[in-house]
């Protein structure tokens, strides 16, 4: 509640009024606290308190229980109970100014931006592209700004990056490399944007934030209420737009220092989904926009759950403190009291860190900057009730808000200027209805003794030597359809030109033809022999043909075969190969391997069959000795053997040491 130039948002224990500073304000602030301890209400106890004194709002309803700011609010016994227990006196429930926005365009009226507003900073975190894919976006639109192609919406995005893609060769060594997968991979998160309706969100008239700026006729700020029940679905389209229009705002707000009250306050709720997955490079930037926004006049007011789900970077950024009750039920839930504890201005008169975890519904412990700027004591404070009705409205009353809203039929129909995706359709059309411009051939002149540029219809030979442009053209080559005939090198002047070869039909050989030239050209006679009927002839020679790709003539070494129809030489054309079915060939493929396995083991069994052939054989051969040293016979012939061998070696025994006694014997005589 607005009063005495300040915003009366609770009463404390001791019995005083907690007043926020309007000058203050524009030091941000926190709003935090466990779900169903009231936050909603303090948030709209704030929102009214602003409207009151002339600045305009703009509110996240996330909940949608925010509309009901559009209409008086009701007493009732629980309402009776906290006025009295705050000491409010003359407390009056009224309406106030609520314009309805919505991102979808069904709850209020459309909120666009273009994609060149956006920037591929913001557009690569609503489509969670990694660094990698954002650079190559980045690229997209820097090929935008120099081709003079305007980014507008979806379908100017998705045609400038298959203009890119199809074009990354041309581009890669000006702006860096492009990778079709990454963008493949662009396109696809661009489908998925325009599933959850990115489609309507980007486009044509595109908002303008200073028509968030606006007071009504008695001088109230208006509140913009952005519907956010179905945008809260897709927390990254959420987050993005939200810093999109904190950037909009620093861009476009000029620096106006420290003012009695600021310019415009936003509140956003769950700001915790504002920094998930949030890189290093983009947290620099809000927390660069939050630091440098309030010299715009602009204030920024968190909600959330708990301190700890904003960065210590911003939460540093933020004075004024509203929080609620905090359930320690987990040790990381304990450490969240405790840090949330520490950042308070200690009040001796009563622990925090135990009176967090003690707050009523509708209490809370608040801690605003006073007029020099320093954090006020920490104050145990009951929350004033809203003047406004709690709760959401009924459909016919907000679509008679919006019909009634100033803002009605500006942002309704959408509009479709020409942009990238136009000019790129126009010239793929353009290129489809004139794919070749004719270009001059140089063509000799015998009367100047020079080429001339003209386009002029194919030569044949004539028996007079003169070319007969009324001729019939020859066919078409299937090698290129532009040119009309080839370019053909001669010897004689060292250059192309172009013609179609005489015509060489084999006739009854004659000893020679004088052909007479006409005078003025001086031609000498020119002797052909003619050789016996011969068959069609293959050779090689240069030819220019045209290539399509880059728009020019090439010269190509191609064989060239002698038509005896026509008399004219015709590429030799390759046989036409039978198109593969990829099944087909799997298959084959897969009958080879199958067929090379099957020869390898067949090679393998037959390795081991001889293998064990031999060992049977070498196991029938023991066997069989065996046998004949069992028998009676072999054991004699055994023993025999044995005897034989052992009178053998007795007998060399006895010899040698016989021999060696009688040389001992000597030597002692």
């Amino acid at each position: 509640m607005y009063t005495d130039h300040a915003i009366w948002v609770g009463t404390s224990t001791s019995g005083q009024p907690v007043l926020l500073n309007p000058a203050m304000a524009n030091r941000h602030g926190l709003i935090s606290g466990a779900t169903g301890t009231g936050k909603t209400v303090t948030l709209q106890v704030l929102a009214e308190g602003f409207s009151s004194m002339g600045v305009p709002v703009f509110l996240a309803d996330v909940k949608g229980d925010l509309s009901g700011m559009v209409r008086a609010g009701e007493n009732s016994d629980k309402i009776s109970s906290r006025l009295t227990e705050c000491g409010v006196p003359g407390f009056q429930f009224r309406s106030f100014p609520v314009v309805f926005w919505d991102m979808y365009g069904e709850q209020g009226h459309p909120v666009r931006a273009t994609v060149s507003q956006m920037g591929p900073i913001m557009l690569s975190r609503m489509l969670g592209l990694n660094d990698t894919q954002s650079g190559v976006l980045n690229i997209v639109f820097r090929v935008a700004d120099d081709q003079g192609m305007l980014l507008l919406d979806i379908k100017d995005l998705k045609a400038m990056l298959n203009y890119v893609g199809e074009h990354a060769h041309d581009y890669t060594l000006k702006y860096g490399n492009i990778a079709s997968a990454t963008i493949g991979a662009i396109q696809r998160a661009v489908a998925v944007l325009e599933d959850q309706g990115g489609d309507r969100f980007f486009g044509e008239p595109a908002l303008s934030i200073g028509d968030w700026m606006q007071q009504d006729e008695d001088g109230q700020g208006v509140i913009n209420l952005l519907a956010a029940d179905r945008l809260y679905r897709n927390p990254t389209m959420y987050s993005t737009f939200l810093l999109w229009m904190l950037s909009e705002l620093y861009e476009s707000l000029p620096e106006v220092g420290d003012l009695e009250k600021p310019k415009m306050v936003f509140f956003f709720d769950e700001a915790h989904l504002l920094f998930n997955g949030c890189s290093k490079s983009l947290l620099e930037k809000i927390e660069q926009v939050i630091r440098l926004i309030r010299s715009k006049g602009v204030s920024i007011f968190f909600i959330t759950q708990s301190p700890t789900d904003i960065p210590m970077t911003v939460l540093g950024q933020l004075g004024n403190r509203v929080q609620h009750a905090l359930r320690a039920y987990t040790p990381l839930d304990q450490k969240a009291v405790k840090v949330a504890a520490q950042t308070f201005r200690a009040n001796p008169s009563f622990n925090t860190e135990t009176a967090i975890t003690n707050l009523h519904t509708g209490e809370a412990l608040v801690s605003f900057l006073d007029h020099k700027g320093a954090p006020g004591i920490v104050e145990r404070t009951t929350i004033l009730p809203p003047q406004s009705y709690i709760g959401a409205i009924n459909d016919s009353l907000r679509e008679n808000c919006i019909q009634s809203s100033p803002f009605a039929g500006v942002y309704d129909q959408v509009i479709d200027r020409y942009s990238a995706y136009e000019m790129l359709v126009s010239d793929m059309n353009a290129a489809a209805e004139n794919p070749v411009m004719d270009i001059p051939t140089l063509v000799y002149q015998p009367d100047e003794v020079s080429y001339d540029a003209e386009e002029v219809p194919s030569l044949v030979y004539t028996p007079d030597d003169t070319p007969a442009a009324e001729a019939a053209p020859a066919a078409v080559s299937p090698v290129a359809s532009k040119p009309q005939g080839f370019m053909v090198y001669d010897p004689a002047t060292g250059s192309y030109v172009q013609k179609e070869l005489p015509t060489m039909t084999p006739v009854a050989p004659k000893p020679q033809i004088e052909v007479t030239p006409k005078p003025q050209t001086a031609v000498p006679t020119i002797e052909v022999e003619q050789a016996a009927p011969v068959a069609p002839q293959v050779t090689q020679m240069p030819v220019m043909v045209f290539d399509p790709q880059t728009n020019q003539y090439i010269q190509k070494m191609m064989t060239m075969q002698l038509d005896p129809a026509t008399g004219n030489y015709i590429p030799v054309q390759p046989e036409q190969a039978k198109p593969i079915d990829p099944k087909a060939a799997e298959k084959a493929a897969k009958e080879a391997e199958k067929q090379r396995k099957a020869e390898e083991k067949a090679e393998k069994d037959r390795l081991a069959e001889e293998r064990r052939k031999r060992a049977e054989e070498l196991r029938e051969e023991r066997a069989e000795r065996a046998r004949k040293n069992d028998s009676i016979l072999g054991r004699v012939q055994n023993t025999a053997i044995s005897t034989a061998t052992r009178e053998v070696t007795r007998q060399l025994t006895r010899g040698i040491m016989g021999s060696i006694t009688s040389l001992l014997g000597g030597k002692k005589k």
